[in-house]
């Protein structure tokens, strides 16, 4: 009786210094685990007289019980402070002002380059794209421009080795396409292209749509019927277009194609240096020679290209005088688009 009585006291000092759930996992062990102190009284049972194993059986289960009961109950007391204390700590002020998260916006070339996308598309274009990473055969010599010619002069270049390149433009695709396919083609390259040149007006990473077209009997006329159209959906549905005889050494005969001064209409200003006209695309017939690369009979297709940097067409449809800007991630410009 007394050993029952001193093993009550012991667990309710025990039970009173518990302060969380592990603490009175501890205690649930110590007293009524496998090895517990509870566990070892019953195992006594059999050593007890016979004339007092009922009464000690009794004692002993009537600890067991309220020991479980005590720890419970702690427990749910334990569980609730925690609880109470959770939400203390989590409680929302209600008076404070909001949080405001500023949505997000496209860039503007993004914005432009799918404008561009989507208006040949219209048209029947299909896509096709290429490795950045090129070799020297498929940017310049199967586009007539063999080593030492010199236009490579015009496209300062970023070399990985003497074969390999970052390409300068989207042009390898039309090659790797015609390489792979049979006429009729007729489909747009959009991508990133580099060169060694960082300026108002040039930055060493940008973005071009190439245009290739393929087929018996193309024409010049078809090729201006197509960049007028696009240049009227792009800009103003009555803009005036000149084309301007060019030299590219993949098309023969090449032009550049110019739109009226958006800003001065014509009459001549600073942007178009008094000229009246802004040039926005390159274009022209492919060359012969482009086609005998790659296995085609030039007697029998012809065809026309073009290309066009998209920060130049973004700078045109918004007046933007920097094409360094597009990427200063100067929230203040980015907010205009």
């Amino acid at each position: 009786m007394v050993d029952i009585n001193d093993i009550k006291n012991t667990f309710l000092h025990d039970l009173t210094s518990a302060r969380t759930a592990g603490d009175l996992q501890n205690i649930r062990i110590k007293y009524t685990g496998k090895k517990g102190i509870i566990t070892a009284k019953l195992k006594l049972l059999p050593t007890v007289r016979q004339e007092e194993k009922p009464a000690y059986g009794k004692l002993v289960n009537e600890l067991k019980v309220f020991i479980q009961g005590e720890i419970d109950r702690k427990e749910s007391q334990i569980k609730n402070l925690e609880r109470n204390q959770k939400i203390a700590a989590e409680a929302i002020d209600i008076t404070l002002p909001g949080k405001y998260t500023q949505p997000g916006r496209t860039h503007p070339i993004s914005v432009v380059l799918k404008e561009v996308i989507d208006t040949f598309g219209s048209m029947g274009f299909a896509i096709e794209v290429g490795p950045e990473v090129e070799l020297d055969y498929y940017n310049f010599e199967a586009l007539n421009i063999p080593k030492n010619h010199p236009a490579r002069d015009m496209q300062d270049t970023f070399y990985i080795s003497d074969d390999v390149l970052l390409r300068t433009h989207t042009s390898p695709v039309q090659v790797r396409t015609m390489e792979r396919s049979k006429p009729p083609l007729k489909f747009i390259a959009p991508g990133k292209v580099y060169r060694c040149d960082a300026d108002v007006s040039h930055t060493p990473m940008f973005h071009q749509v190439e245009g290739l077209v393929v087929d018996t009997d193309i024409s010049f006329s078809d090729l201006k019927g197509v960049l007028e159209l696009f240049v009227h959906r792009m800009f103003k549905k009555d803009i005036p277009v000149r084309f301007r005889p060019s030299f590219f050494p993949f098309t023969e005969p090449s032009a550049e194609v110019d739109i009226s001064c958006i800003l001065c209409s014509g009459a001549g200003c600073r942007v178009c240096k008094g000229s009246g006209w802004l040039e926005v695309l390159g274009a022209g017939m492919v060359h012969p020679r482009v086609f005998e690369m790659v296995g085609y009979d030039p007697e029998l297709y012809s065809g026309f290209a073009f290309g066009m940097g998209i920060e130049r067409i973004t700078m045109l449809k918004y007046s933007i005088n920097d094409i360094r800007t597009f990427y200063e991630n100067d929230i203040r410009f980015l907010r205009q688009f």
